[in-house]
């Protein structure tokens, strides 16, 4: 079976939808001078404005402006003040949801440490200038692969702020993978 690349329906759907069914599927990035292929293994879904750990729960500002555009667009943010955030804007236009992708398996180079949202970003370059980015391109685009992924749920990590919402299990892993963020317990 052929990678299928995955399109702007796919991403207009509930974040917690998008962030499972992204577990095991390919990103493919091509610049110039390379073509990098990763598999997801790890993410974090991020329900819109009833969701007290995502950003757009603040209500609009220019930060989260992209998050209420259409889905399938890149929304980065600096954390911490050294991390970029890799997000893909989901649901419909003004209903701003997000999957966070928090680890990775690079398929073009094993050696590459993509074990956490961090290193992810740091490793392939990723910045604020992708914020924005359209992410079913010809750039940069998820395809599914036929891979059979142990998909498992468990709280998101770093949002003990949230109430509540800190620990619905809306973050997602591929329990097989040894490039996880964290190791469940």
């Amino acid at each position: 079976m052929p990678a299928r690349k995955l399109n702007r329906r796919f991403f207009n759907r509930p974040a917690d939808a998008v962030a499972r069914d992204l577990i095991g599927c390919s990103l493919i990035i091509r610049n110039k001078h390379k073509k990098f292929e990763l598999r997801i293994v790890e993410t974090e879904a991020y329900l819109g404005e009833k969701d007290l750990a995502c950003h757009s729960a603040k209500g609009r500002t220019k930060r989260t402006e992209v998050m209420f555009g259409p889905p399938g667009f890149a929304y980065i943010y600096l954390i911490y003040g050294i991390y970029q955030m890799f997000n893909i804007v989901c649901s419909g236009k003004g209903d701003p949801q997000a999957v966070l992708i928090r680890a990775a398996e690079s398929l073009s180079d094993p050696k590459i440490d993509l074990s956490g949202p961090g290193k992810f970003t740091r490793a392939l370059g990723i910045n604020r200038s992708w914020n924005a980015m359209d992410l079913v391109g010809e750039k940069v685009f998820f395809c599914k692969r036929p891979y059979q992924a142990q998909i498992k749920r468990a709280a998101r990590i770093g949002v003990d702020y949230a109430g509540a919402w800190a620990a619905r299990p809306l973050r997602f892993f591929d329990a097989r993978s040894s490039a996880l963020s964290v190791r469940p317990k």
